[in-house]
């Protein structure tokens, strides 16, 4: 019978302890989001406000850099290069004298993510508008690129899916795929070549979702820590 008690109290005691400890912890990050914010003498839905609309002038400003003709090209930190696993082809051609239709080549690929990028604006705004406060507090008390992580958390698998189709309308504005078929042509008919057909709408459109953040983070990383790209009332309370 006292083993019976025993056991019994042992519960009680075990499951009282644990609502203590969720309402604890519960407590702890009630406070802590309060302490986050109001260092800054903000309310959570001005923390919120503030950090979206960082999200929006970046996504903006990246979309707008990127779209440009040269947006691409002209950018070495995220100019898209030959792809990768064709690039023992492009040794082989250079060798044979078709360098300069590996530069159209390479400045097709770069062409069409300049065309495509300006349709990835709608993904990452719907992304942003579904942002949950305690999200945006979390991002905004984080590193310099927290909120363009959190983005492409968000949407990359999104933007490849609804991107990819945009892309292959790029590549055949700009004629990709004729310089490719010349390159390839040609290397597939040299003899003891293992030929190469790699999927060039699937690279373009990774290469330009990737182009797009490394854009977005500078962004994010100018707000935070230059006054001057606080370019609204909201932004500059948030990020003082």
């Amino acid at each position: 019978m006292k083993f019976i008690l025993l056991l019994a109290f042992s519960v009680s005691a075990h499951c009282i302890s644990a609502q203590i400890g969720l309402k604890d912890l519960k407590s702890v990050t009630k406070d802590r989001t309060q302490k986050l914010v109001s260092s800054k003498l903000l309310s959570p839905d001005e923390a919120s406000r503030g950090l979206k609309e960082a999200l929006l002038v970046g996504v903006s400003n990246s979309v707008i850099t990127a779209s440009e003709k040269g947006g691409f090209n002209e950018n070495f930190l995220i100019k898209i290069p030959f792809p990768p696993q064709a690039e023992k082809m492009k040794k082989t051609l250079s060798k044979l004298g078709k360098e300069s239709e590996i530069k159209n080549f390479e400045h097709a690929i770069n062409e069409a993510a300049e065309h495509a990028s300006n349709s990835a604006k709608v993904i990452f705004l719907n992304a942003i508008k579904d942002m949950t406060i305690n999200d945006a507090i979390d991002v905004l008390n984080g590193s310099n690129h927290a909120a363009t992580d959190y983005l492409k958390t968000q949407t990359s698998k999104t933007l490849y899916l609804n991107f990819k189709p945009i892309v292959r309308e790029s590549i055949k504005k700009v004629r990709l795929a004729v310089y490719w078929r010349v390159l390839t042509s040609t290397y597939n008919s040299i003899p003891l070549t293992k030929e190469i057909n790699p999927d060039i709408e699937g690279y373009v459109t990774n290469k330009t979702i990737d182009g797009l953040f490394v854009l977005i983070a500078q962004e994010e990383e100018n707000i935070r820590n230059n006054p001057q790209a606080r370019v609204s009332e909201i932004l500059q309370r948030v990020f003082r």
